[in-house]
């Protein structure tokens, strides 16, 4: 099970995995707003991808990947928080035979619905302001005003050309909630709230050539470390100083994670070439680790209005 922590606490496990890399590949820094183009767009900026052994109770032949998005969230950052974009295409590409051509592709698309809930103000409804118009629990409350949902299609082969088929609920439909991103205590129920609240969005899924697998798309506490301010300040920085003594200018920084955990034979698909091995958690006595044969994997974000500039981005009533 995929377990999304407090925004405001440790990453609780869930990312503790190493983030993917190695001599053998091309390095890829995590990005923080520091390119000028992605400046300009920061819903479709890329911050860290990792991937892992799931590692709870009973899931060990399952995979765990984790795409993260837009940074340098603030907890205070209201009143609109921080939705995707739904004029963008978010993808997690896998590359399983070593040609460094993706050969499974998780597709996410976003909708967001205002619902445009009114008060009566001196004889006049007035819109709220407002993501919320009182307490919030359940999916997709009633006093919810804005909801936001997405789509996942896998595509397998060609990313624009090859086979596409859409990832569905067990329960049934195709379309999943997004959590409203941590509004406050009060909003929720207490300082345990969120966190019942968000567990409530842990989607148990069908996907087409995999089998049952768990998406989750929300809000996390940013699990990178860096001390990002005295690294654009002439990397001012002390390497022969005191361990941590830098300090973590993102431990109070959120991001948007979307999350997918599927079975290891999805990604693999029987392949024993690969030249990277997944070794997070417990095996069986002379069991060898299963091998997830992937060259390389990577996130990426498509913006349609660049190439149509007809498409306007943003949400609006009943869109």
């Amino acid at each position: 099970m995929i377990q999304p922590p407090l925004r405001s606490l440790p990453i609780a496990g869930l990312l503790a995995a190493a983030l993917l890399g190695g001599a053998s590949l091309p390095a890829h820094a995590s990005s923080h707003r520091e390119a000028p183009f992605i400046a300009g767009t920061p819903k479709l900026d890329g911050t860290d991808f990792y991937m892992f052994r799931s590692y709870e109770s009973g899931r060990s032949g399952f995979v765990t990947m984790i795409a993260n998005y837009l940074p340098l969230q603030d907890a205070y950052g209201g009143p609109n928080y921080f939705s995707l974009d739904p004029d963008a295409l978010y993808e997690i590409h896998l590359d399983n035979n070593g040609d460094a051509k993706e050969d499974i592709t998780f597709q996410f698309r976003f909708k967001n619905t205002l619902k445009d809930i009114a008060l009566p103000i001196s004889g006049k409804n007035v819109s709220i302001p407002l993501i919320q118009a009182g307490g919030l629990s359940g999916v997709n409350p009633a006093i919810l005003n804005v909801r936001e949902t997405f789509t996942v299609d896998i595509v397998r082969g060609d990313r624009r050309t090859g086979q596409r088929q859409r990832v569905t609920s067990v329960g049934g439909g195709a379309e999943f909630d997004k959590p409203v991103d941590n509004i406050g205590d009060k909003t929720f129920g207490g300082p345990t709230g969120y966190a019942q609240y968000a567990g409530q969005h842990v989607h148990r899924v069908n996907i087409p050539g995999c089998g049952e697998g768990k998406i989750f798309v929300g809000q996390r506490k940013d699990p990178f470390a860096v001390p990002l301010g005295k690294v654009f300040d002439l990397i001012n920085l002390n390497p022969l100083g005191p361990a941590n003594g830098e300090g973590d200018k993102l431990a109070d920084k959120n991001v948007t994670s979307l999350i997918v955990e599927v079975p290891i034979s999805c990604v693999t698909q029987g392949s024993g070439t690969g030249r990277r091995r997944l070794d997070h958690g417990q095996h069986a006595p002379g069991a060898p680790a299963q091998r997830l044969a992937q060259v390389g994997t990577r996130h990426g974000r498509h913006l349609r209005w660049c190439l149509d500039p007809g498409v306007a981005p943003g949400h609006a009533a009943g869109q």
